[in-house]
């Protein structure tokens, strides 16, 4: 009796190893199948396979990847393949978001059923036509000059991304040796910025902070705020930077002039539930979707923060967190009147991979305000480059309306420089966030230049629009 239970234990323990490996081979298939496939040992890429062939183009048809008879190239433009390298996405699928990955359904056929292989050994393959502009995209790298950031240009009107890079970044096409060793020069470097990052976001959260105030203080306009350069709130500072007073002043005022304490006094006036609600109701809390790619969850959450703490939220501090794509999101909605045109990453695809009404079409979002609100925010931030940054630093785009922030990241870390904004005129409908990492200025400074030279490229680019 004692050897039978023995060996009925032994088996009890046998088959539980036995589903166990099962069931976390099952997920790795279902999750890394495409990856797998992908591999340069995969004998698609060998030329064996009945795969269709496919490529990625930009939105003028320039080549950014090929692959023919198993055999991948990309773009002949070292800076385009740079740019280029988190949509496109590299050879091994490390990055998620990349075509590559992401859509080698439409670029090759491959499913979690059949994997590589179809019977219709006839198929020609897929062509996916991207919305960027490559020559946005290279005018982005470049002027991010080798620095950690990111940066997204898109139309409010379509949905369409223009540009989008994110840095660190390589040539997919001659990765560097020490890809995987060297951490100061690519940690990081297989998250797309635009979408996956989770950025402090500083001063450009009080867009924000603004639409709760808008909503919730019913006297806002007519209201004065007065600004000794910090005020105590639980016996710790909050503090405008370099500890500049601003006097008295109405809310334009203080927007324009980014006040710390105004905008603190705002957050802990309204109190934690109205600023989560209203962040709620923005779509911080929650992912969305650009053409079947996941955006990363932004972050606001003050259940547990101090007044001091829940204060240095409506500043875009205490643990805020956004990516880019989420705040041209929100500025779309902002310029569309409260809801936004959905983002689009494609703009075409043909072939007999997929359905070409698969992608291609705009689609409005939820409403993420009341006209109201999406018509004083745009007036507050129109407010702001009159006020402040000046329409001549947007080299004479109409109708400019921006907000700058400066992160403070504690520590030896610097600043997160950002600055967002959109043109409310209907002739050039450009969106966009710019954001540069560890830099010791100010957004204005740091992100400022490049995203007034995307924007200048975009004008001038009539295909663009």
């Amino acid at each position: 009796m004692k050897t039978t239970g023995k060996r009925s234990l032994f088996l009890f323990f046998f088959l539980l190893i036995f589903v166990g490996g099962l069931c976390f081979f099952l997920f790795e298939y279902l999750s890394d199948g495409g990856k797998w496939a992908m591999q340069p040992y995969n004998a698609h890429l060998s030329g064996t396979s009945t795969t269709a062939n496919g490529s990625v183009v930009d939105r003028d048809g320039l080549k950014l990847l090929t692959t023919k008879n198993g055999a991948r190239t990309y773009s002949d433009d070292e800076a385009v393949r740079k740019s280029t390298l988190h949509l496109v996405g590299d050879s091994s699928g490390n990055i998620s978001t990349g075509v590559q990955n992401a859509f080698k359904t439409e670029l090759t056929g491959y499913n979690i059923v059949t994997g590589l292989t179809d019977i219709k050994t006839t198929k020609q393959g897929g062509s996916i036509r991207l919305t960027v502009d490559a020559d946005l995209n290279k005018i982005a790298y470049r002027k991010l000059d080798g620095r950690k950031g990111a940066a997204v240009v898109t139309n409010w009107k379509t949905g369409e991304i223009l540009c989008m890079v994110s840095t660190p970044t390589f040539d997919p096409a001659n990765p560097p040796s020490d890809l995987k060793t060297n951490e100061s020069a690519y940690n990081g470097v297989y998250v797309n910025k635009v979408l996956s990052g989770q950025l402090t976001p500083g001063s450009i959260f009080k867009i924000v902070t603004s639409a709760a105030a808008i909503q919730n203080i019913p006297n806002l306009d007519s209201r004065t705020f007065h600004c000794d350069g910090s005020i105590t709130v639980d016996g710790n500072k909050i503090t405008c930077t370099n500890g500049e007073k601003h006097g008295t002043m109405d809310f334009q005022h203080a927007l324009a002039n980014s006040c710390n304490v105004t905008f603190a006094q705002l957050a802990i006036e309204m109190g934690k539930d109205k600023m989560t609600a209203a962040a709620n109701s923005l779509g911080l809390n929650e992912t969305f979707t650009i053409d079947s790619l996941t955006a990363a969850k932004c972050h606001y959450d003050v259940k547990d923060a101090s007044n001091n703490q829940l204060g240095w939220s409506g500043v875009g501090q205490y643990t805020d967190q956004v990516s880019p794509a989420y705040m041209v999101r929100l500025l779309g909605a902002i310029a569309n009147g409260g809801a936004p045109e959905e983002l689009r990453i494609i703009k075409s695809v043909s072939g007999d991979l997929t359905s070409p009404s698969k992608f291609g079409s705009a689609k409005t979002g939820r409403q993420l305000m009341t006209a109201d609100v999406a018509q004083r925010l745009k007036k507050y931030m129109r407010g702001n480059v009159e006020i402040s940054y000046g329409d001549d630093f947007f080299d004479g785009i109409k109708e400019m309306c921006a907000k700058t922030g400066t992160a403070e990241l504690g520590g030896t870390r610097n600043n997160n420089g950002w600055m967002v904004g959109f043109s409310a005129d209907e002739s050039t409908p450009y969106a966009f966030a710019v954001v540069v990492e560890n830099t010791d200025t100010y957004g204005i400074n740091a992100a400022g230049p490049i995203a007034n030279a995307l924007l200048s490229a975009a004008v001038s680019n009539k295909d663009a629009g």
